[in-house]
């Protein structure tokens, strides 16, 4: 093909292009290949989790059917690595807290189940400690592509360290990115998982490094009578729009 000139040619009908006749072969092979591959999209916070079928280390499992509980999935670059393995080791540590806020925590990396099996053997092997949450295999990155977990810039072939807080509707509530060098902080996890069902029990926000057990941002006014009445509720205002009650 090299160095030829593609050349326009018209008829009676109407205008065609003219190829080469070995791009004219290959060319249904591309259309096939670009249909196959999963298209890379980002979940939406505020909409319904990109439902999803795969296999775990603890069965198939489907997104779907989890509606009703929490899901804090989070994906790891790759097994039998060292920031990976202090992380299993964290979320392990935590897995007893999410569970008993009705959170079902999911691992997914780009491995085989028998990699997946092999690691959680080695570390309960050499560590002493027994992974209790299922690990999804994903080698065609069919899951990762619909939750943006691959990022060019960090690997083609491998997850970024990502965290999604889906609530018991299925809707994506929200989203954290880390880079494959840096682990994660597991008390920001179990932090805003509590700040979102917060939010959801008594309809309030959380303000900036709020935690548990602390006050929450009432809704501001949205009329002028509720401006006027908002002095009277008992509420702790720095001004009008900003207050605070505990809960």
């Amino acid at each position: 093909m090299a160095g030829r000139r593609w050349k326009r040619s018209w008829d009676d009908g109407g205008g065609e292009w003219s190829m080469p006749e070995e791009l004219r072969l290959i060319l249904p092979v591309i259309k096939e290949t670009a249909q196959r591959e999963e298209p890379v999209s980002f979940p939406i916070i505020g909409e319904p989790a990109p439902d999803f079928e795969a296999d775990t280390t603890q069965g198939p499992i489907t997104l779907s059917s989890l509606k009703g509980k929490w899901v804090v999935l989070f994906s790891h670059p790759a097994d039998f690595t060292p920031v990976c393995t202090t992380e299993f080791l964290a979320f392990t540590k935590i897995y007893d807290e999410l569970k008993a806020m009705n959170v079902q925590l999911i691992g997914l990396s780009v491995d085989s189940i028998s990699a997946h099996l092999a690691w959680v053997h080695e570390i309960k092997e050499k560590m002493g400690v027994s992974i209790p949450f299922p690990i999804i295999a994903d080698l065609t990155m069919k899951v990762a592509k619909r939750f943006g977990m691959i990022h060019p810039g960090q690997s083609s072939t491998a997850a970024v360290r990502c965290v999604f807080f889906i609530d018991d509707r299925g809707i994506m509530r929200a989203m954290i990115y880390y880079p494959l060098q840096n682990g994660r902080y597991m008390p920001e996890i179990l932090r805003l998982v509590k700040a979102l069902q917060t939010t959801d029990k008594f309809k309030v926000s959380t303000p900036a490094n709020w935690q548990p057990g602390e006050k929450v941002v009432v809704p501001p006014p949205k009329t002028m009578a509720e401006m006027e009445k908002r002095p009277t509720e008992g509420y702790e205002c720095k001004d009008w729009y900003l207050c605070f009650k505990q809960v």
